[in-house]
């Protein structure tokens, strides 16, 4: 495994009924083992936090929102995990947007993005909370009430 270490922005679009966008793929090594997972990528040169979150937001989802729309940071974490042929170590910061109801559209990932990702759902903080299904990160409810319910960036 070749090691990679990345500074990520996350993206936790919520709609008007203040459920969380997310998208549902697999690691290339283990495509049996689904889960959901933010929407989001690594800092490119010069960028900060929030232009890295509207540009992942645009190419992953197809979902427009100019740099000042987004709020937090909501958490940071860093992860853990193989991805094909790395072992990442991940610094992730998660931010808030307000999309409405935004469509969702594929079609500028990255070619590795879509062949890895099959599907996407809007999930309320209580369908997370009930869900026996895997969702990165594990908080995510607890995040999302945070963000719905006036709680404020972490």
């Amino acid at each position: 495994m070749i090691p990679l270490r990345r500074f990520t922005s996350r993206v936790l679009p919520v709609d008007d009924q203040d459920r969380v966008l997310l998208l549902y793929g697999f690691e290339p090594a283990r495509p049996d083992e689904r889960f959901w997972f933010t929407i989001g990528g690594a800092l490119e040169e010069g960028e900060t936090l929030q232009e890295a979150a509207a540009r992942e937001l645009r190419e992953e989802v197809g979902i427009r929102a100019e740099v000042s729309e987004f709020t937090g940071p909501y958490g940071t974490s860093t992860v853990e995990f193989s991805f094909a042929q790395y072992a990442v170590t991940q610094d992730q910061t998660f931010f808030a947007v307000r999309v409405g109801a935004a469509e969702v559209s594929f079609d500028d990932m990255e070619e590795i993005e879509k062949a890895t990702t099959v599907g996407h759902r809007w999930w309320s903080a209580e369908e997370l909370d009930a869900t026996d299904e895997v969702v990165h990160p594990a908080d995510l409810a607890h995040m999302l009430r945070g963000i719905t319910e006036g709680g404020g960036p972490a």
